[in-house]
């Protein structure tokens, strides 16, 4: 197939009345195009489009997309708060474990790891993560003082979440249990599983990725005594989060009414059946 050619944003206009969206102010229409990628805000109108016609099925106006796209934009920053908080406590608890176990650089050594776990290649991103950050003040310091060597509650600050996710895969079964349990009361393969769909979400929001109408890859595992059935759409992402938050006290005040309060201001124009909300998500998201 050949590709397709570029448009002006006039004909990128023509395109979205051709798919039957309804533009009233053509001028807004096309400032808002000049600033979003035409690729980018096409894809707010999946959850209306007919799959055969390519078409809307309903009527829908460019405003209620621009509309879904601001509470998309404004979730995403909620959401990536909420994330950087429980990264930065699974870097402190993770090193913290692993330094008293095996010692400040425990982590270079394989047999501190399982037999699955590909030493080598983690070696390799260990070496670059000092590689991109040789600019550091910290990165120099350590060449300087310590010829190089680094303990893990250091080199860990440099790790992004999909190497943090890797490195506690790559432990022991028997450390993996130990920390889940420590952390969050539950089994390492749940951690497993949260760790991976976290990578996605965290990267999804860093990017700016869209996640309304978002099938996520992966679906996280949920604990038996949890009343919650996952799927892979938002609303498990989120409950997710709920369950792997630090500060238990303050999920409902530094998360849950801030996304009460958003859902409120773009009641009209979002679908919660788009983000598989169900009819009590507010009780199932709050922490008692």
């Amino acid at each position: 197939m050949e590709l397709k050619p570029q448009t002006t944003f006039e004909e990128q206009v023509e395109l979205l009345k051709e798919k039957g969206i309804i533009i009233n102010d053509t001028r807004k229409c096309i400032s808002l195009l000049k600033q979003i990628n035409y690729y980018r805000f096409s894809a707010y109108y999946l959850p209306f489009r007919d799959v055969n016609t390519q078409k809307v099925f309903c009527s829908i106006d460019f405003d209620r997309i621009q509309k879904i796209y601001e509470f998309d934009q404004e979730l995403r920053a909620l959401i990536f708060r909420t994330i950087e908080k429980i990264e930065i406590h699974l870097r402190t608890q993770l090193a913290y474990y692993h330094a008293h176990t095996y010692g400040s650089e425990g982590y270079r050594s394989a047999s501190n790891y399982n037999l699955k776990h590909d030493h080598v290649k983690f070696s390799h991103h260990l070496d670059g993560c000092i590689s991109e950050n040789s600019k550091s003040l910290v990165v120099q310091h350590h060449i300087k003082n310590y010829d190089g060597h680094f303990p893990i509650w250091v080199i860990i600050e440099f790790f992004s979440i999909g190497m943090l996710s890797h490195f506690y895969r790559g432990l022991t079964t028997q450390d993996k249990k130990k920390v889940a349990k420590q952390l969050y009361n539950t089994n390492y393969k749940n951690l497993e599983s949260w760790l991976r769909c976290l990578t996605d979400l965290r990267n999804r929001c860093a990017h700016y990725s869209r996640i309304y109408y978002w099938i996520f890859p992966a679906t996280p595992k949920i604990p038996e005594n949890e009343k919650h059935i996952a799927t892979r759409r938002l609303f498990s992402q989120l409950y997710m989060l709920k369950l792997m938050y630090p500060e238990k006290e303050k999920w409902n005040d530094e998360f849950l009414k801030p996304l009460i309060k958003l859902v409120k201001k773009y009641k009209k124009h979002i679908s919660l059946k788009h983000l598989d909300f169900p009819y009590r998500w507010k009780s199932m998201l709050k922490q008692k």
